[in-house]
Order: C-alpha cells, then sequence, then structure tokens
C-alpha cells in the first residue's frame, strides 16, 4: 500500500503590517491536527480533504500532519514558525518511508529569520524524504516564489483565479501531477521564469481573463503538464517579491524554460492594462453620492484588506462617509472587538457612545467618537468563501449618519453579503456597500450590485507600490522602473 504524507501550513505577510503573526492568530484562524476538524473541511483544509478523498479512492493510506493558516498580518513570530515546522517534519519523520508528499503552502510566508518560510520547509522535507520521492503543492496565486521553493518541489501548482474560486480544482490538479509521478507514468520537470513586475491582476476582467485562458488552454498537451501564472504578492519585503510563471512538462526542460520565457514576455506586456481601475477617496465619494441605481454601488476600501494583512480597523473610508453625508450606505467590516462586546451588553435598539477603530495605529486612521443605534447582533457568523466557510466571530452592526457599520470580533475580509445579512442589514436594500476586501468580494457580490470601485485610500495594503519603505525587494522591476528589460 502507498503512503501519501500531507499538510497544510501558511499565511500571506505583509511586511509593513503592524500586527505580528503569532499563536493565536493561528489558533483564531485555522489550527487543527490529524484531520481533527471533522467530516466539514474549513476553508484552508479544502486541499488537504480533497487529497486524502482522492487517495482513498486508490487505495492509499494516508498521514496528514498540521493544518496550520493565520489571517494575514505581518511577519510571522520565529518560535511560532519553528514548531509549526517541526511538528510537520517530526510527524514526516514518524511515518516514513512515504511514496510522496502533498503541501498546501501559501507561497509568501514570512517569518523573523526566514525570508522564505515555505521554501525553507520545502528543503527540510526533501532533505527527509531524498531525492526521488515526489513533493508536490499547492500555492496561492499571491506567492514569491523563489528558486529554492522550485528547487526541492516535483510540482508546484498555483490558483489560477482572483478571487480564489478554485483551491479544489489547483488541489486535484496537483495531485493528479503527484499521482502520475509516483506511479512513473510522467517525470514533472519546473521551468521558471521572472517577469520583473509587481502588481494587482484581477482574473475577472480583461486582458488578464483572456491570459489566464489561453495559458491554461496549454495544460494537457505536448508534454505540458502544468502553467501557472504567479501574481506574487507586493506587500513583502523579499528578494524574491514579484511576478513569476511556472511552466511545468513531462522530462522536457528545455520546454519547459522556453515555454515560461515565452508566457512571461507576454504578462509583462500586459502589465499596465492589467491593473485594477483605482479611484481616490474623494472621488469614490462623489461617485457614491451621485449613485442612483436600482441596486447597489460597492466600493472596494483595498488597502484595508484583511487579507493583505491590513488591521481591517481604518477609518479613512468610514469617516468620509460620516463627513459627506452618505446616508443609505453600509461597511463591512471593522474589526473592533470591544465595540462588539459593548453592543452585546447594551442590546439591540440602544444608542451608545463609541470610540470606533483606529486602534493599530497610522495605517488605520484616527478613532471615531460616534453615537450609534445597535440595530444587529450575531454570534459566531460564518461567511461563506470559495465553497468552505470562514469565521468571522461575533457581529455588531451600528447606525449612525444614516450609514450601517459592521463589526467583527475576529479579523477577516468581506467575502459576502453575509457580512450584512448576518447583522441584519439588507445589503441589497442599501444604496452603497463599502467592502473591507481588495478582490474576493467580486464573486458575491457582483450579481447585486450595479457597479463596483476599488478606492486607493490609505492603509497597510495601499496599492500605491513605489511609495513603500522597501529595503530587500528589488526595485529593477516595473513599476519602479519602466522596463527592466531593456538593454543597459
Amino acid at each position: 500500500m502507498k503512503t501519501l504524507f500531507t499538510a497544510m501550513l501558511g499565511t500571506e505577510t505583509n511586511s509593513f503590517s503592524a500586527l505580528p503573526t503569532g499563536l493565536r492568530m493561528f489558533e483564531e484562524t485555522c489550527l487543527f491536527r490529524r484531520a481533527n476538524y471533522g467530516a466539514e473541511a474549513p476553508l484552508y483544509a479544502v486541499p488537504l480533504a480533497a487529497w486524502r478523498e482522492m487517495a482513498a479512492a486508490r487505495g492509499w493510506r494516508v498521514v496528514e500532519s498540521l493544518c496550520a493558516f493565520a489571517q494575514p498580518a505581518g511577519p510571522t513570530v520565529r518560535a511560532v514558525y519553528e514548531a509549526f515546522r517541526d511538528e510537520i517534519l517530526a510527524d514526516l519523520k514518524a511515518a516514513m518511508p512515504v511514496d510522496a508528499v502533498l503541501l498546501s503552502l501559501h507561497g509568501a510566508m514570512i517569518a523573523e529569520g526566514y525570508d522564505d518560510a515555505e521554501g525553507d520547509l520545502l528543503a527540510r522535507i526533501r532533505a527527509i524524504v531524498g531525492p526521488s520521492v515526489p513533493i508536490g503543492a499547492e500555492l496561492d496565486l499571491h506567492a514569491n516564489v523563489s528558486r529554492a521553493k522550485c528547487d526541492n518541489a516535483t510540482a508546484l501548482v498555483l490558483f489560477k483565479e482572483y478571487p480564489h474560486i478554485d483551491v479544489g480544482e489547483r488541489a486535484r490538479e496537483v495531485f493528479a501531477i503527484i499521482a502520475d509521478a509516483m506511479e512513473g507514468k510522467t517525470r514533472p520537470v519546473i521551468g521558471w521564469f521572472d517577469c520583473r513586475m509587481a502588481g494587482v491582476f484581477h482574473t475577472t476582467r480583461q486582458p488578464m481573463r483572456g491570459f489566464v485562458d489561453r495559458a491554461a488552454a496549454l495544460e494537457g498537451h505536448d508534454g505540458v503538464l502544468s502553467v501557472s501564472i504567479v501574481h506574487g504578492f507586493p506587500w513583502a519585503d523579499v528578494a524574491d517579491m514579484g511576478s513569476k510563471i511556472i511552466v511545468i512538462t513531462d522530462g522536457d526542460q528545455d520546454k519547459a524554460d522556453r515555454l515560461a520565457a515565452e508566457l512571461g514576455r507576454e504578462f509583462f506586456t500586459l502589465r499596465a492594462q492589467t491593473q485594477p481601475p483605482y479611484i481616490t477617496l474623494d472621488a469614490a465619494m462623489d461617485r457614491a453620492l451621485a449613485h442612483a441605481g436600482r441596486r447597489p454601488l460597492v466600493l472596494a476600501d483595498v488597502a484595508d484588506n484583511a487579507g493583505g494583512g491590513a488591521a481591517s480597523d481604518s477609518t479613512f473610508v468610514l469617516e468620509a462617509m460620516l463627513a459627506r453625508g452618505l446616508e443609505g450606505a453600509a461597511i463591512g467590516m471593522i474589526w473592533d472587538p470591544m465595540a462588539v462586546r459593548l453592543a452585546f451588553e447594551v442590546g439591540l435598539g440602544a444608542t451608545i457612545a463609541l470610540r470606533l477603530g483606529g486602534k493599530l495605529g497610522p495605517h488605520s486612521g484616527r478613532p471615531l467618537d460616534i453615537e450609534a443605534r445597535v440595530i444587529g447582533l450575531a454570534r459566531d457568523v460564518l461567511i461563506p468563501f470559495g465553497g468552505a466557510m470562514a469565521p468571522a466571530g461575533d457581529l455588531a452592526a451600528f447606525e449612525a449618519g444614516g450609514v450601517a457599520i459592521v463589526c467583527s470580533t475576529l479579523r477577516t475580509q468581506c467575502f459576502s453579503p453575509v457580512c450584512f445579512t448576518a447583522a441584519g442589514i439588507d445589503a441589497g436594500a442599501r444604496r452603497v456597500l463599502v467592502v473591507k476586501s481588495m478582490q474576493h468580494f467580486h464573486a458575491a457580490f457582483a450579481p447585486i450590485t450595479d457597479d463596483i470601485l476599488y478606492v486607493a485610500g490609505p492603509g497597510a495594503v495601499s496599492p500605491e507600490i513605489t511609495t513603500l519603505p522597501y529595503r530587500k525587494a528589488s526595485r529593477n522591476q516595473w513599476p519602479f522602473v519602466a522596463n527592466p528589460f531593456a538593454p543597459g
């Protein structure tokens, strides 16, 4: 009987976030051992559950180790990363010999002392299993993929979609590649190309949509096993920050390298056209005040996206909404556990004086002193995303100045209208909805909105990346220079 070893460890690290990633952040987001999450896999365990099911269908034995993910924030505390890493390595040693290893990682995890935490983990796993055991990893497309990751993996497969609606599909893809390698049907080799650019690339819009589809159409033909477009995570100050292309072929290294380079250069030509159409906060308020559509206008507060490492407690947009008299609007979710606690204390219908948000430093803005009425309360809320559920903790909704404000006890982005409806707010009846998210909201909100605007306000995930104080990331890439491929 063949033995498959699986594990999950990840977070997306924002080098400029004021929030350290410690043990509690993993505990609040996702921390399980040996599949003790039960029959219903939580959001971050979806790949592990898929691999267990696929292995069972082949009669394989599965040894599942750690499943740990933290809501994105600043670098992971060194002792926490090393403890998790060493737990996975100990479980692997106890399971030896194994026939293959499958890992669910993020790809942009930084720990204190480890700029490439996943590269470190992969190298140590390779040292244990030896050169012949296939190692596959599924990564978020916002990974920063180093050579070390490629050198120690048999296959790296990244999400293709942003928002990430294909996590399960990509898990099945990497399983199939590794299974074929285990059985000697294929010999995967990895081609890697540095596109020398950094940015944000929505796969819901052209020309990015077409580029993703063209790349995917190459798979399964002429020995091409997989093509991954690495968007990169620009808020990680590491040497490998930036966009890459990964091509996996069956034994043909020259073809993998050549195709990766061809696709990478095509990707580079699309760089300016693929960037989101950001607007200023003032312009967003003008549009919101003028909106008279049948359905809500959605404003994305991208700079305070918890999914990119922001605190999700910034007040810049809310302060502008109140100052401009934007009535009939709603905003969610502001991370303020104390505000939620006070709301539960006074109860529905009560009016309370609050000091709201603005807790985590300059990127959070100033706390707002408001008088608000409690209009909604909910315990232990789960938000649907990508076919699974993400915890938001307890929610409280307040009304102030004609604006409904949803606060949460757990820091997470606004994936779905459930962030509003769970707290008793009819999202479809609001004239304007402000969501603290960069793009993962899109799949759930697009069907209920007349238009979506991406607001480039201040915050820890500001899209103005050329203003960030990088120390390690290369500036020899676009948009820091116009064309890093130009001679000289």
